[in-house]
């Protein structure tokens, strides 16, 4: 966390005051340029692209929407569908009638049932809210990420640049260097200087040209660390557009330690992750507090059945008037003064037909409902709610204690910050009036040597203190730059001011 935090601190580099990043992704292979020219922007583009952490914390973005979608959806009634077959043989209960009959049956039991929870101690709304809160909190993890990648990226480009800038001081003190050994070994042939003068002279040149392949070499290195960020090949060449940096001014900062900590407390994507998983660590305590509370739910649904043994015709009233027959009985009778009189009925018969009942029919005909209100009251739960809720707290506290962590560390960062560029600018100014006396000396020494007046020990050893100072010029003007745009980052400036 804390490292993490110290490089987004620098992320102010990564724009350069060029960079207004637009999220681009999707493409692994890094895109060709037919000049191999990059910008800064670019080269963040494609690094953000193609690396695997900020695929990482994307997938972990879209994992956490999902859960967060789906917990929405548990608000809404369930719906489910059951089917079976059955098949049974000897004494048996028919589904039906439900009578014991002798013989073989098939049947079909078909159910539809819905549920929905009406209250579960807020649980489902703690819950899609404690999911909402994660996704922010990966969407911060997913910003310090994209902020990790900008940073090596734009510290690998701003070497480059600096190491370009050292090949044409180091260039420049070669060129300087052959120009005078040339001109002092037509003096040496023409006898007016010692050979040993231009002996010196091409030891100079020796060590410039020593300094020159250094810088090459770090040049290199610088670009190959950049290729690599940018999982291009090694072997690729690339080139970079120059940004074009001003010489410091070195005026005071016009903000003070309070004024930017407060700024970066506010701007960093760590400390809103943070404070984000603090209130999601409250919602998930309240999750579990609500499992000792009521659970009220309402359940409904429709079954129907088919039994092979039922009877495949039925009598089906259709509702019309039914018929009156007077049906005089063959087998009861009354006696009536020792006579004997069958007994006569009236029978009325409803009006409807005797009709096939098929499997569909059969389906329909055994076709119920019901409807439930269930309610759950937990009494006694081992004292599990209990002690979850004592670990949720315990979370919460170590989430408290994280985020407190992540607020010392940008204080620490922001003060280290300002000390560097503060240290910077010193170095920076010292450097440049050790530049302009030590050019003023060489050209006294230039003037002197040309003369006979010194020796080229003593040339050398002006020249050599001037291409250090020089060197040296560049690299703290870099050093205050950077320091720099790393407040200005904290402040959450423009920075397209070089």
């Amino acid at each position: 966390m804390i490292k993490l935090l110290q490089k987004s601190a620098l992320i102010t580099l990564t724009l350069c005051g060029l960079v207004v990043f637009q999220s681009a992704y999707g493409q692994t292979n890094v895109p060709a340029k037919a000049d191999n020219t990059y910008s800064l922007e670019e080269c963040i583009k494609i690094a953000l692209e193609t690396n695997p952490q900020v695929k990482q914390s994307e997938l972990q973005v879209e994992r956490d929407n999902n859960i967060h979608a789906q917990s929405r959806w548990q608000r809404w009634p369930s719906l489910s569908f059951n089917a079976a077959q059955g098949f049974n043989s000897g004494r048996n209960i028919d589904p039906f009638t439900n009578q014991f009959v002798q013989q073989n049956i098939s049947q079909n039991q078909f159910q539809l049932g819905s549920s929905v929870i009406l209250f579960s101690g807020f649980q489902l709304k703690n819950t899609v809210k404690r999911n909402e809160i994660n996704v922010q909190a990966s969407q911060k993890d997913l910003d310090a990420a994209r902020n990790d990648i900008m940073l090596n990226v734009a510290l690998s480009y701003l070497q480059v640049i600096s190491n370009e800038e050292l090949i044409m001081v180091a260039q420049r003190q070669v060129d300087a260097s052959v120009l005078q050994v040339d001109r002092t070994a037509k003096l040496v042939e023409a006898g007016t200087l010692a050979e040993s003068n231009v002996l010196d002279l091409r030891a100079q040149l020796a060590n410039d040209e020593l300094t020159l392949v250094n810088a090459q070499n770090n040049l290199e290195t610088a670009k190959l660390n950049l290729k690599q960020l940018m999982n291009m090949p090694g072997s690729e060449e690339i080139n970079l557009v120059k940004i074009p940096v001003a010489d410091p001014n070195l005026t005071a900062y016009d903000a003070t330690i309070q004024q930017i900590y407060e700024t970066a407390m506010g701007n960093l994507p760590q400390m809103k992750a943070a404070e984000l998983r603090i209130e999601a660590a409250k919602r998930n305590t309240e999750i579990i507090r609500g499992a000792a509370m009521p659970t009220l739910s309402l359940n409904g649904g429709i079954n129907t059945a088919f039994s092979s043994v039922a009877p495949k015709e039925r009598f089906v009233s259709d509702g019309t008037t039914g018929q009156t027959t007077v049906v005089t009985s063959a087998t009861d009778y009354i006696i009536v003064n020792d006579q004997q009189l069958p007994i006569v009925q009236t029978v009325t018969t409803p009006g409807g037909s005797l009709r096939h009942f098929g499997y569909l029919d059969q389906l329909n005909f055994n076709r119920n409902s019901s409807v439930n209100l269930s309610l759950r009251i937990p009494i006694f739960t081992n004292f599990q709610v209990r002690y979850n809720v004592a670990n949720a707290k315990l979370q919460q506290r170590t989430t408290e204690y994280q985020a407190q962590q992540v607020q010392l560390t940008i204080r620490k960062n922001v003060e280290q910050s300002y000390i560097d560029m503060t240290n910077a600018a010193k170095r920076y100014s010292a450097t440049a009036n050790q530049v302009r006396a030590l050019t003023e000396a060489f050209r006294v020494a230039q003037v002197r040597f040309d003369v006979g007046a010194i020796n080229s020990v003593e040339y050398n050893i002006a020249k050599a203190n001037l291409d250090r100072a020089n060197g040296n010029l560049i690299q703290t003007k870099y050093d205050y730059v950077f320091r720099t745009k790393i407040l200005d980052f904290y402040m959450n400036r423009p920075l397209s001011d070089f």
